[in-house]
Parts: structure tokens; sequence; C-alpha cells
């Protein structure tokens, strides 16, 4: 499977994501980092980073679910 590429381009967080306003995603976007340490905003990397892997990992078994799926019709 191919990586999915990504747009760079810079984007306001109200176009990214979901516009209700107690989105998790939302705020965490919005959160202020500048009151965090360096071990804080470390830690919220890690977390950041496992987060990422698990979407990937879903994208792949869905990927593979589909995959699965029309291959099962094309018989």
């Amino acid at each position: 499977m191919r990586p999915v590429r990504v747009n760079f381009e810079a984007m306001e967080p109200d176009d990214l994501f979901a516009k209700k306003a107690d989105d998790p995603l939302s705020q965490l976007v919005r959160q202020d980092l500048d009151p965090l340490s360096v071990a804080e905003l470390e830690l919220r990397i890690a977390a950041l980073t496992g987060e990422i892997d698990r979407c990937r990992e879903r994208m792949t078994k869905a990927v593979n679910h589909r995959a699965t799926a029309e291959s099962l019709f094309k018989r």
C-alpha cells in the first residue's frame, strides 16, 4: 500500500475539523502550548504519535477489508 499524500498548505483548524466547538480534536488543536514544559510537550508528542499509528492501522484494515470484499464480488 502506498502512503497517503497529504496537502501541506496551511489551513485553519475550522477547515480541517468538525464544526462542533466541543469536538475533542478541535479542542486539542486550539490548546495553548505555551504553559507546557518540554517534558509535557514530549509526552503530548508521544501520545499523538501513538494515535497517528492507531489511525494508520485502522486505515490499513479498512483498505484490506475493502479489497477482500471486492475480490469476493468479482468472482
